[in-house]
């Protein structure tokens, strides 16, 4: 029970803070400074590439919001039909993940060719290897707050 409250109140609370703050305010909290500032530090860029990287960075961040909204979306799909979930439920919201995934593989993609032409490969493999971070990170911290499907029906008996 205490894993479902839980599970419950980080889908409220995620859901919310996507919609308001994204995960640049988990970033900020757990590493003391915004993901943003992180990126611009890791990469100290000399002018004019800063400026150049920043509207590519600025681009990236819009899409990559936008498919986290869609994460989302899916995470309070499956919270509202954890404990009803058919067959067409879990095939719908399996599918909706890989797409998911695959979308911000491709953003990825995309941001590293234009950062590759801002400020170089190096510069560009440096952003997306730390943006890969971050993302993995939260990535684990959300998943390991979401039960496996009849995992809370294993512990009930």
């Amino acid at each position: 029970m205490k894993k479902l409250f839980l599970f419950l109140a980080i889908i409220a609370s995620t859901t919310l803070f996507a919609q308001s703050t994204d995960d640049v305010i988990l970033v900020q909290s757990l590493y003391g400074k915004s993901k943003g500032d992180i990126i611009k530090d890791y990469l100290n860029l000399p002018e004019p590439q800063a400026t150049a990287f920043q509207a590519v960075y600025d681009n990236y961040e819009a899409e990559r919001k936008a498919l986290g909204q869609k994460k989302m979306q899916i995470i309070n799909d499956y919270a509202i039909n954890y404990d009803k979930i058919t067959d067409e439920k879990a095939d719908e919201l399996a599918k909706n993940n890989l797409k998911n995934n695959v979308d911000f593989e491709k953003l990825l993609s995309k941001a590293y060719g234009k950062a590759k032409k801002a400020v170089g490969p190096i510069n560009a493999a440096k952003f997306i290897q730390l943006e890969q971070y971050f993302q993995t990170t939260i990535r684990s911290a959300v998943q390991d707050e979401i039960p496996f499907i009849g995992e809370l029906e294993k512990t009930k008996k």
